[in-house]
């Protein structure tokens, strides 16, 4: 079973806000105390992060589902409940994240780059909160907020200063393992490698990344075969070595290989034709081609014939694109922020209130009591959710829900 995942859904959950507690001081000597609930703590956020030590996804194949912990309820006395530990959920350099609607959230470059993937619940407020002149003896607390909950779309894009471009079977495996420690699947049939592998090259006073991308077939941008798959891994490599195989058993020419090579990655992204590239004849000791035919640089892994002259222009090209690379590389994407509060209709004179602010209000440990009504009724004409629900076109008698809470329109909120 293949242990490089590269493309993963995964469902990420907020912890709960903690229940803000409804108390009263009980002394001796003290025949009506006042309202003493502590706060509910604040649920755990869900951060993605990037680590330099993952080069897979596998972790999230079979096991998608990741939770923050949890805050803890309040308490009598004005005891606070403790907030939810944040999760920080690992992922390799180079994962984008999507929402199920494909549009990006987030695009982890380097390691230690974060993103708040789930906001925790708020904690509700004890009745001690609630307390004013006009309302001595609250008898209703807060509960809290549930975290925020969504199904994420993951998908690693290796990070590699030069990848390894070229039909199945052209060399590009024996090259890795030649000139790097990796040690990938190599055969004499076409499509050994199926799945991308990265090599660190020590060169001189030089040391960079090589990816070994599988190889392309003609139809790969149009996802031909693995194409897409494939060709995602190539969209980050600062450098591209077109290996042309001039042992090839089709005896497809040099000139034809670069023309359909490159031709597949300008239809896949044009500006990957920009990028710098080093075109190289592999199997130059079993070469059936002479220098007519293909007269650029020509190597030979088996026999570690040109790898020199290669590496040293690769590490040449490598270094000058770090250097134009910009340091401050924006890493992230930010979701927009839900402000407010919205009216959407759910069915025949039905209609639900959505927004954080307005769900708050109605969150009350006991919306029986008649100060917990009021409390309520006052903080939603203040959000304006009555002028919203009038916008909207609601009429009387219409049901309307607003969090858990359910009522009957009449013209008035509640």
């Amino acid at each position: 079973m293949s242990q490089f995942v590269d493309e993963v859904q995964l469902n990420v959950r907020g912890g709960d806000g903690g229940a803000g507690c409804m108390s009263f001081r009980r002394e001796a000597h003290v025949p009506q105390g006042g309202p003493d609930g502590g706060d509910g703590g604040k649920g755990g956020d869900v951060w993605m992060q990037a680590n330099r030590n993952m080069a897979s996804l596998l972790s999230f194949r079979d096991h998608p589902h990741r939770k923050a912990d949890s805050g803890v309820h309040g308490q009598g006395q004005k005891r606070h409940g403790k907030n939810g530990e944040d999760l920080i959920i690992e992922v390799p350099e180079g994962t984008v994240i999507r929402d199920n609607e494909g549009e990006v959230l987030a695009d982890l470059v380097h390691h230690g780059d974060r993103w708040l993937a789930s906001n925790g619940g708020r904690g509700g407020r004890g009745n001690a909160r609630f307390l004013s002149n006009k309302r001595r003896a609250p008898h209703f607390a807060e509960q809290g907020e549930f975290g925020e909950e969504s199904w994420l779309r993951l998908e690693l894009k290796l990070m590699a200063d030069a990848a390894l471009v070229g039909f199945p079977n052209a060399g590009k495996s024996t090259l890795i393992s030649v000139i790097s420690a990796a040690k990938p699947k190599i055969a004499d049939y076409p499509f050994t490698t199926l799945e991308p592998n990265l090599g660190v090259v020590k060169y001189q006073e030089h040391e960079f990344v090589v990816a070994d991308i599988p190889g392309l077939i003609d139809g790969a941008a149009e996802g031909r075969g693995l194409g897409h798959k494939f060709l995602r891994h190539v969209e980050r490599a600062r450098v591209l070595v077109i290996l042309v195989d001039l042992a090839p058993v089709d005896l497809r020419s040099p000139d034809e290989q670069i023309e359909v090579l490159l031709g597949e990655l300008g239809a896949y992204r044009p500006e990957l034709l920009e990028r710098p590239r080093v075109i190289v004849g592999s199997k130059n000791d079993a070469s059936v081609f002479d220098e007519s035919e293909f007269g650029g640089m020509r190597i030979s892994a088996a026999t570690r014939q040109g790898l020199d002259p290669l590496l040293a222009q690769l590490a040449q090209l490598v270094e000058k694109a770090r250097n134009a690379q910009a340091a401050n590389e924006t890493f992230a994407v930010l979701r927009p922020l839900e402000e407010g509060i919205a009216v959407i209709e759910e069915g025949h004179r039905q209609w639900r209130v959505v927004g954080r602010v307005a769900e708050r209000a109605v969150a009350l440990s006991d919306l029986t009591q008649p100060d917990a009504m009021i409390y309520v009724q006052q903080r939603l004409r203040k959000l304006g959710v009555d002028k919203a629900l009038d916008r909207a076109g609601v009429n009387h008698d219409d049901v309307v829900r607003i969090g858990q809470m359910e009522f009957e329109y009449n013209g008035d909120i509640l």
